[in-house]
């Protein structure tokens, strides 16, 4: 009888013993939210709220009562939004997903690789073979600490892109509670104009009938109330897309959906913050940027373990004994040898000599390092643009409050009073009263586009995804003024 058995004092007690002093705390990526308090410290120093991971159906229950109190019949600020957002979004709950992904790839590469069992049996005369091995993959073993070291990477990087998701989603909940607070602040102005423009038209028909009104300019008024009623029904709609929008993003549904966003932005600031140095905070502060720099040690760490292994790809250690026992043919004791036993298999790289392997592993850290050099200037370029584009929304919204606004209501006056000493044509009347609307609503979109202004220069400088936006260091002023809204 043949028998070979590892016995584990080589093929499996080595690698064990070799093994002991690298071997990693598994007791953070084993965890169901390792990682997950990384994410959370930094978007909420960043957003002010916390993000949460739903681990159960009765934490999701307990979350769901949370956004209920919040939203229910309330009117409610940006920070709220936010809030609700990043509690509520199931999008961003399936992107938590990766990290708890990237966390299993780092448990599963701290593990020792299973070693292999191989079982025969045969039986020819008077011999019994029964063969057994346990097989060591000792390549594994040696590149073990370099294959850490790389999923230790992409779980930190997974990290980030778990702040970088969770940053996107909090700057356009804030986006979209602008739009929809700009968009019924549009339409609160047009109610204004109609009941202005329905007393008009109401006049003008009553001096019609005394004859003291001509037909054209009594058409004059009505058609003004009409085009304005069309206009104002427009802005109803465009709000209630956009209040739509924010409900989306804030994953709300049934009861949840009867919440109220305030009538009007909040009035701008008096001045904007100088930030001389705002390219090297970009620098600092970008996740996007943090996660291109651990692509390159990734990378750079996987183009050295593919030298280390170029020529060998495969070495697998087998070692025990062997015993054979073989009785005898006229029935006296059957002989038994032990033999010990040790095997070394490996691939001679004939034909494949790891060159491709080689080039391809650097031609992907040149890669790397190309794009992330490319990154650092187009952040540097994103930061000088949004605060470009911030400082002069700023000028442009106070231009229209300030000079615009007061000028062309001052005209409508003037001529309001002149049409009643009969200086003024009723044409001359409306065409300034139109020009007045226009100048309002130029002005709320200039003033909505300076809190998004506000938003995109947050992203330019702490990043938050494809899409241009965030959060900036501290709540939006915006986030306290609430009053009665839609």
């Amino acid at each position: 009888m043949i028998r070979r058995l590892t016995t584990g004092a080589l093929a499996v007690m080595a690698p064990l013993a070799v093994a002991g002093c690298m071997t990693a705390n598994v007791g953070d990526v084993s965890d169901p939210v390792a990682g997950f308090s990384t994410v959370s410290d930094r978007t909420t120093r960043l957003t002010g709220h916390g993000p949460v991971w739903i681990q159960s159906g009765e934490q999701a229950r307990i979350l769901a009562d949370s956004v209920h109190a919040l939203v229910h019949g309330k009117t409610i600020g940006a920070d709220v939004a936010v809030q609700v957002a990043l509690m509520n979004n199931r999008g961003l709950q399936a992107a938590y997903a990766d990290l708890g992904l990237s966390a299993a790839d780092l448990w599963q590469e701290t593990m020792l690789v299973n070693p292999r069992v191989a079982v025969g049996i045969s039986t020819v005369d008077l011999t019994r073979t029964i063969e057994a091995a346990v097989i060591s993959n000792i390549l594994a073993l040696m590149t073990r600490p370099h294959r850490v070291a790389i999923a230790e990477i992409r779980f930190r990087q997974a990290q980030l892109r778990a702040v970088e998701e969770t940053l996107r989603l909090a700057a356009e909940t804030r986006r979209a509670w602008v739009r929809a607070v700009s968009a019924w602040e549009r339409v609160a102005h047009f109610n204004k104009a109609l009941v202005a423009a329905d007393a008009a038209s109401e006049l003008a028909k009553k001096l019609g009938e005394t004859g003291a009104f001509t037909k054209s300019g009594q058409a004059r008024e009505h058609v003004f109330y009409a085009e304005l009623a069309g206009q104002a029904a427009e802005a109803r709609t465009a709000a209630r897309v956009a209040k739509e929008e924010l409900t989306r993003l804030m994953g709300l549904w049934g009861e949840d959906v009867d919440y109220f966003v305030p009538n009007a932005l909040p009035p701008l600031p008096d001045r904007v913050p100088d930030m001389p140095d705002i390219e090297a905070e970009a620098l600092r502060n970008r996740v996007d940027l943090s996660i291109a720099r651990l692509e390159l040690e990734a990378l750079g760490r996987a183009y050295g373990l593919t030298q280390a292994t170029r020529y060998i790809s495969d070495l697998d250690l087998m070692a025990g004994i062997e015993v054979e026992r073989e009785k005898d043919a006229e029935g006296g004791e059957a002989e038994t040898k032990v033999t010990g036993l040790g095997e070394i298999e490996f691939t001679i790289p004939i034909f494949d000599s790891g060159e491709a392997r080689l080039r391809k592993a650097e031609l992907a850290y040149m890669q790397a390092a190309n794009r992330l050099a490319e990154r650092a200037v187009n952040i540097r370029s994103e930061a000088r643009t949004a605060y470009l584009v911030y400082r002069s929304r700023h000028d442009i919204a106070r231009h229209y409050r300030s000079n615009v606004v007061p000028l062309r209501t001052t005209i409508e006056e003037e001529s309001l009073l002149t049409y009643n000493g009969m200086i003024t044509s009723v044409f001359e009347l409306l065409a300034d009263t139109r020009a007045r609307i226009e100048a309002i609503m130029l002005s709320l979109a200039a003033k909505r586009d300076f809190w998004l202004a506000e938003i995109d220069l947050g992203t330019a400088i702490h990043g938050g995804g494809g899409s241009p936006g965030s959060v900036g260091d501290a709540p939006s002023p915006m986030v306290a003024r609430a009053g009665a809204g839609h």
